[in-house]
């Protein structure tokens, strides 16, 4: 009965050392995670270019016996070459780009009268006054000021990346075996967990820029036919948009519809309206669906679902990590039903 008793005791003592010990790894994680979100977007990213690079370093330590440190500075080159410096040149153009925009809202707000009046003459409705039109224009040098607030941070985020890269490179193997190790499932199922994360990052790292390059390019075409104004810049604009759920390339396309139509040039504005519909977006669709099948099976409502959910939490990293995440949960739901649902019938 004592020796019971004290089992009890024992017992009861374990579970609150064990249970104080998860409330205080939650409590301190998520101090950790408030105080990193400014550097998530760079963290996010030295992960999935680790994904990308986990076999390069294998190759490069254990064939080409390198030293590790050397091996990683070698593929931190490559990242900078391949990735950072061609994303850089586009930040700075848009930048450019964006300094020579006239802002005068005077400009932008004439056009817009004209098609307003034409529409009231037509139908008797006024689409927005002169104090609505003039609201919306003050709004344009505020966008600016986040923008490059934005690209401060884009410039502290990619220092953070190539840190933090370089030392996940270094000690990958390692890190994938403590991470496997704390998976909370059988082998099977780890080695199910682990691949599809490969497998999913790797096909969004590479899939969403190739698809946002190649759309890109193909509105670009379609831009300088039909004489829209600075149609590079546009062009590199709808190579982001690409991320943007259900939308997409059309947030910029449509408004340049719109301004060629209110500044006169209708025949330009419906042909350019026509390459959008017939162009642009199936080749959206068609590109999609190769990449699916060529790299990760991934249902269409998952992805758009998962960039809903990831542009909010982390940023621009999230049209990689927002889909990951809702495809990992209902990865999670099918081990639940496996291994308690079904194991029961």
């Amino acid at each position: 009965h004592l020796l019971s008793r004290r089992q009890r005791q024992m017992c009861i003592r374990d579970r609150y050392w064990k249970y104080s010990l998860i409330v205080i790894i939650l409590s301190l994680g998520i101090i950790i995670l408030l105080y990193l979100r400014p550097f998530i977007g760079g963290l996010l990213g030295a992960c999935t270019i680790y994904v990308l690079l986990r076999g390069q370093m294998r190759y490069l330590t254990q064939k080409r016996r390198l030293r590790k440190s050397f091996a990683a500075i070698l593929l931190l080159g490559e990242t900078i070459s391949c990735f950072l410096i061609p994303l850089s040149l586009i930040v700075w153009m848009l930048i450019n780009k964006i300094q020579n925009i006239n802002l005068d809202p005077q400009q932008w707000i004439e056009p817009i009268q004209n098609f307003v009046a034409l529409i009231e003459q037509k139908t008797g409705y006024d689409l927005l006054g002169t104090d609505n039109l003039s609201s919306i224009a003050a709004w344009v040098p505020k966008v600016g000021q986040f923008l490059m607030g934005e690209i401060s941070g884009f410039g502290l985020n990619i220092f953070v990346l190539l840190f933090v890269l370089y030392f996940m490179l270094i000690g990958g193997k390692q890190m994938e075996s403590y991470i496997y190790e704390i998976l909370p499932f059988n082998s099977q199922n780890k080695h199910n967990v682990m691949n599809e994360i490969h497998m999913l990052v790797r096909s969004n790292a590479i899939g969403i820029p190739l698809l946002a390059i190649i759309q890109g390019g193909i509105a670009l075409i379609g831009y300088s036919i039909f004489n829209a104004p600075s149609p590079l810049l546009f062009g590199v604009l709808t190579c982001f948009a690409t991320i943007v759920p259900i939308v997409g390339t059309a947030v910029i396309w449509l408004p340049l519809v719109v301004y060629l139509g209110v500044t006169g040039e209708w025949a330009h504005a419906i042909g350019l309206a026509i390459y959008a519909l017939v162009v642009i977006t199936n080749i959206d669709n068609l590109i999609r669906f190769i990449l699916q099948k060529k790299m990760a099976d991934t249902h269409p409502l998952i992805t758009i679902f998962g960039v809903v959910i990831g542009l909010p939490l982390f940023g621009f990293m999230g049209v990689i990590f927002g889909p990951i995440i809702l495809s990992l949960f209902l990865l999670c739901v099918n081990i639940f039903k496996s291994e308690y649902l079904d194991a029961k019938r």
